[in-house]
């Protein structure tokens, strides 16, 4: 029978075509190719720029990737303003909590191996917290303690209803006599495992279950992931997500070798324009993070990344699961982890809370561009980024700016990134 062949040309497309983007790195590419416009991301470009020379933003990195290729990544401004250094595509940040959603990707990997259910109470493996309490407030002032009504779980932990706090509830006392307050662990001579094990004896803020509560569930999941899988936590993830993924420039605690692409905190002020944050201590980490203990892996805020990495991480989810051949999740994984997990507990207009991030519902009721099923969150630092699946859109936003004093680029940056979608 006469065969006919196909020219090298047609099967070169087809295997292009039918290439999944998980089997691919993240290229960069013209933004029209993606079905963005180039002369509407330099609306982006201009009005980024303008928060650079107005004195309102130090330095920023704008990462866009779009059907798995890089539509738009530009640096603006400076990572040091004294040294006059520039913010470059590859400057390493300060992630703060978006380490959070990386600890609950490897809480997730536990799952998948059947080490752990989610469903479990923490005092399985933690047995600290086999027991604890919460600080019920008193009519005219001050709380009792009383025994919390279950034990939390897991997925309490993962989803922010343990109650736990940043030691800023109604026991405030108790925990600043701890010395257990605030976000910022890269100072402490301290294992994380200590730590949250002496946070367990402390009241909490709320009964389990019963509010969502912002604080150190995920330090407290960076623990769990120690003692279920028998290695430190900056082990485990350079193992299981950070190698895989190729993520060279995401660590704890920064190698002295990368000292000089380390971005500096400022802080805007109402009358000097911005302000450089401390040196040490202060919730910034100028130098802790290169010549502190290097002993406490904070999973709720201590990673330091740079944009492309995150963005790298965040094509993996936006993939089901899997990058560059490499499978670290399953989709079914993925699905559970982007979908409301808190049921109607109060939390933002348009928004739930899934496994470690934010989840869209109702866009009409958030008021602002994006899509029904956009999962994300941001930094104390103003890093934010989402993932929007029906766009096949990954935005990873990086500067180091605490405090912003009512700055609207997150605003901005999002009107402009949709806009800019022509498909």
């Amino acid at each position: 029978m006469y065969k006919r062949h196909l020219p090298v040309s047609f099967l070169l497309i087809l295997s292009i075509i039918y290439t999944p983007i998980s089997a691919q790195d993240l290229a960069r590419v013209q933004p029209e190719t993606v079905g963005m416009s180039s002369k509407r991301l330099e609306r982006l470009t201009q009005h980024f720029q303008n928060y650079i020379d107005n004195d309102k933003l130090p330095g920023a990195v704008i990462l866009i990737a779009r059907k798995g290729k890089i539509a738009y990544l530009k640096a603006f401004g400076q990572r040091d303003r004294e040294a006059n250094a520039p913010m470059q595509e590859n400057t390493i940040v300060r992630l703060a909590s978006q380490s959070k959603a990386i600890i609950s990707v490897g809480v997730m990997m536990l799952q998948e191996q059947g080490k752990l259910l989610i469903a479990e109470p923490v005092g399985k493996y933690i047995p600290e917290f086999n027991e604890t309490t919460v600080a019920q407030p008193k009519e005219g002032g001050g709380y009792d303690i009383v025994p919390a009504k279950r034990k939390i779980t897991i997925r309490d932990l993962l989803t922010h209803t343990s109650g736990v706090s940043y030691g800023n509830g109604p026991a405030n006392d108790l925990w600043k006599e701890a010395n257990i307050t605030g976000w910022y662990f890269a100072h402490r001579d301290e294992p994380i495992g200590d730590t949250v094990a002496r946070m367990a004896k402390l009241p909490f803020n709320s009964q389990p279950g019963e509010r969502w509560v912002y604080g150190y569930s995920t330090d407290i999941l960076g623990a769990l992931i120690e003692r279920v899988s028998g290695q430190p936590l900056d082990k485990f993830l350079q193992e299981n997500i950070f190698d895989p993924l190729n993520m060279k420039d995401t660590h704890f605690f920064l190698p002295p070798k990368k000292k000089d692409r380390f971005a500096v905190v400022y802080s805007a002020t109402d009358s000097s324009g911005l302000k450089r944050a401390p040196e040490k201590n202060g919730a910034s980490g100028q130098g802790d993070y290169i010549e502190g203990p290097r002993k406490n892996f904070s999973g709720g805020a201590g990673l330091l990344s740079t944009a492309q990495d995150y963005a790298t991480f965040l094509q993996m989810l936006l993939n089901g699961g899997t990058f560059n051949n490499k499978q670290l999740l399953s989709r079914k994984t993925i699905e559970l982890m982007t979908t409301n997990h808190i049921d109607t507990l109060a939390f933002r207009p348009g928004q739930r809370f899934g496994l470690g991030f934010f989840v869209v519902e109702d866009v009409g009721a958030r008021g602002i561009p994006g899509s029904v099923g956009e999962y994300g969150w941001g930094s104390a630092y103003h890093n934010i980024y989402w993932v929007d699946p029906k766009e096949q859109l990954v935005v990873s936003y990086c500067t180091q700016l605490r405090p912003t004093r009512g700055l609207d680029d997150h605003a901005k940056l999002r009107t402009l990134i949709y806009q800019a979608i022509t498909d």
